[in-house]
């Protein structure tokens, strides 16, 4: 079956920086596009950013453009979120999931989460 894990969440400090990784399981990492997205509880599930199956491109939401960089390594079946300049407005449980910011999520593939939260 198909299994998407994150990691790599926990507590930063405005200005300072996480990497979060999802591992893919059960389908070809390869040859999909993936997807990171952000939620915070109340609100509407935000888009972050995404890249190509074979990371020859990428896209980012306004909010975390110039600060947060998406990469993938294929061979580890792994997806990476590099997040610097955090800010507190950057809080939320992280998500991944498979597709690009067309049509990410419309397998209803999504791992469980993992939290960011930027305080000082």
């Amino acid at each position: 079956q198909v299994q998407l894990v994150e990691s790599g969440g926990g507590l930063a400090q405005p200005g300072g920086s996480l990497k979060l990784s999802c591992v893919g399981s059960g389908f070809t990492f390869s040859s999909t596009a993936m997807t990171w997205t952000r939620q915070v509880p109340g609100k509407i599930p935000e888009w972050v950013s995404s890249i190509h199956q074979d990371g020859s491109a990428t896209w980012y939401a306004d909010s975390v453009k110039g600060r947060f960089t998406i990469s993938r390594d294929n061979a580890k079946n792994t997806l990476y979120l590099q997040m610097n300049s955090l800010q507190p407005e950057d809080t939320a449980d992280y998500i991944c999931t498979i597709g690009d910011y067309r049509d990410y999520g419309a397998g209803g593939y999504w791992g469980k989460g993992t939290q960011v939260t930027v305080s000082s």
